[in-house]
């Protein structure tokens, strides 16, 4: 079986991040969406939150597993029986700073492999910073999140 971790913080999740999943989860018999917990960042949406936004999103994709992680990415594959890393790129800046990674994820474990999947050409300018920005402002974010998403992402920035 071919598992593949498409990690992120997905903080929220978009409709770029949506595309990259469903377009993954044809190519690997199983996906695990690994959402990152990183300490040293304080979320919109806190880990949990995150995790079940995603899982809403995704329900319809049988293949597709949403889990938490912390620490290393190589240790969270290997827990996972996974020899893949998929990472979806927007533009040339963001190959830079992924090649960088995939090349240090080889270093620390050779046998994982990284694969690049180009955004949609409706989704290259969709990041989930660019999302919380329109959304704090007002704007409309349809279109930009999944319809399961929008309600959570309007009522957090409401709250604030």
């Amino acid at each position: 079986m071919r598992t593949a971790v498409y990690p992120g913080s997905f903080d929220p999740i978009t409709n770029g991040h949506l595309d990259i999943i469903k377009r993954s989860s044809k190519v690997f018999d199983e996906l695990v969406v690994g959402v990152l917990v990183n300490p040293q960042k304080k979320g919109l949406f806190d880990i949990e939150e995150r995790v079940e936004l995603i899982k809403k999103a995704v329900k319809d994709i049988p293949n597709v597993k949403v889990e938490s992680f912390s620490g290393l990415l190589i240790n969270f594959l290997r827990q996972k029986h996974a020899k893949v890393i998929v990472k979806g790129l927007r533009a040339v800046s963001d190959f830079e700073y992924e090649f960088q990674m995939s090349l240090m994820n080889s270093k620390l474990d050779p046998n994982i492999e990284t694969v690049f999947m180009m955004a949609s050409a409706g989704n290259s300018f969709l990041s989930s910073s660019s999302v919380k920005q329109v959304a704090m402002f007002g704007g409309c974010i349809q279109g930009l999140v999944p319809d399961s998403v929008m309600p959570a992402v309007i009522n957090k920035i409401k709250n604030l």
